[in-house]
């Protein structure tokens, strides 16, 4: 495993991240979230495999993604060996301060996370959205106040609008506290709005991107008309992608076919192949999207595939953000 460094800090990562959304009580989140037994396994072989960046969220399966991947990582790996990512801002609890990013909620909320995670402190505190109530200056003061209590050892942002994320880099510098490194946000060949504005702003601000959903939730893996469970249980992942995708679907099943690999090996090499990328989040439910993942890594597009996985593209409106 050859690792990246994240944006333009000195921290050193696997160029596949795990994302933990895949694992957690299903009675307390999604019907297709695994259960612990099952999580364990795909763990352990990711870290066998040199993957030593894991990203979860305080809000995922309400909170036992982060208590199943903490006692994992616990039991095979070595905690200095390991890049632990978890997010904050979505409700946690009912009634005042059970969400958002205040100073109160972002402060019991990194106790909590660090409790069910069972370590001292996170490698990358991200924020998960931005929250239009709080002021960003009460947000940032208070993830500056995280860092310094040991707590976090870098700060991250997710899915937010350009100048939104600029505002925070500036608020950051202006009261002295500590920016963010790295930007989690929507990127795929189905979703490229981002390349507008957020992409070019990351790259001069040296910010690492770690993009979410990279496979489309699946889209980019199979046949358009093929259905999952995911794909009929979730809600929000049906308002993400437009039928006229299909064509961009089939040309990623195309070049599979005539390179001899899976899918999603190369809906990822498109991804990593941008520069400002530093490591796609991969959710994994199956041993095989593991491998297609660290496959992935070594698959190198020329530049008549890309066009033709490009080419079809159309521009569309920002996705609606989850609350």
């Amino acid at each position: 495993m050859e690792y990246v460094r994240l944006g333009h800090t000195g921290l050193e990562v696997s160029p596949i991240c795990v994302g933990c959304m895949s694992w957690g009580d299903p009675a307390k989140g999604r019907p297709w979230t695994l259960q612990e037994d099952a999580a364990r396994d795909l763990i352990q072989h990711a870290i066998e495999a040199g993957i030593n960046f894991f990203d979860t969220a305080n809000v995922y399966a309400a909170g036992t993604s982060e208590e199943i991947t903490g006692r994992a990582l616990r039991d095979f790996a070595q905690r200095d060996n390991i890049v632990l990512a978890t997010k904050v801002h979505g409700r946690m609890s009912d009634g005042p301060n059970g969400g958002g990013l205040s100073r109160k909620a972002i402060l019991q909320e990194i106790d909590n996370s660090l409790r069910r995670l069972g370590t001292d402190y996170v490698d990358l505190y991200q924020i998960h959205r931005w929250d239009p109530i709080t002021p960003i200056e009460e947000t940032m003061e208070a993830l500056h106040d995280v860092v310094k209590a040991g707590k976090a050892r870098y700060l991250g942002a997710s899915s937010m609008y350009a100048w939104q994320f600029s505002k925070a880099q500036y608020v950051a510098m202006a009261g002295g506290w500590t920016p963010f490194v790295s930007m989690q946000d929507h990127y795929n060949l189905l979703a490229r709005e981002e390349e507008r504005e957020m992409l070019p702003l990351c790259d001069d601000l040296g910010v690492g991107l770690i993009p979410w959903s990279p496979l489309a939730r699946g889209r980019l893996t199979r046949p358009w008309d093929q259905s999952t469970q995911r794909l009929e249980t979730d809600q929000f992942g049906k308002s993400l992608y437009q039928d006229s995708d299909r064509e961009i679907v089939q040309a990623v099943l195309d070049i599979a076919a005539v390179r001899g690999v899976a899918p999603a090996q190369v809906a990822l090499a498109w991804v990593s192949a941008n520069p400002v990328v530093t490591a796609p989040i991969v959710g994994m439910s199956k041993p095989e999207h593991l491998a297609d993942a660290l496959a992935s890594v070594e698959l190198d597009l020329t530049e008549t595939e890309i066009a033709r996985l490009e080419a079809p593209y159309t521009p569309r409106l920002p996705a609606e953000l989850p609350r």
